[in-house]
């Protein structure tokens, strides 16, 4: 299913780095490197295999009702952790994209703001979807709760 991220193939690729700032750097100098980093991405590699992107920063809070580890109440890196998630075709077109000129030193600079070095995981799409309107939600919830009385 491709309707969350538009364009995207079912046997795609999500690359998730996840990066924590050093304490010297802000995250006014993340967003300024990043922003220099996918833009590049969109320009050279939107035809070679990019579908899209986003980067998510740690708010710091943290959901009692879905995390099983203990009730935290604030998470420890909020403002220092981000994720940079990106949507690929296939994984050797990301990896190429990767060994691009123009790619490597925007990368580098990114790479100077980690604390934690940097491991970019890939992942195979097993799932996406987006919410229903309202009116779907309405119906859903109807056609739920006459069928699963039948059963």
């Amino acid at each position: 299913m491709s309707g969350l991220i538009p364009g995207f193939n079912n046997d795609g690729v999500v690359t998730i780095n996840r990066v924590i700032l050093k304490p010297e750097y802000s995250v006014d100098d993340l967003q300024e490197r990043v922003a220099f980093l996918c833009e590049n991405v969109k320009t050279y590699h939107s035809d070679t295999g990019f579908v899209g992107g986003f980067v998510a920063l740690n708010s710091g809070a943290v959901s009692n009702e879905g995390s099983t580890i203990g009730q935290a109440v604030k998470s420890p890196l909020a403002g220092k952790e981000a994720l940079i998630v990106t949507f690929w075709q296939s994984f050797e077109e990301h990896e190429k994209s990767h060994r691009s000129e123009t790619f490597q030193p925007l990368f580098q600079q990114v790479l100077e703001l980690c604390e934690n070095g940097n491991e970019e995981i890939a992942y195979t799409m097993l799932w996406s979807g987006k919410g229903y309107s309202p009116e779907e939600a309405a119906e859903a919830r109807a056609v739920k709760e006459k069928y699963s009385k039948a059963a």
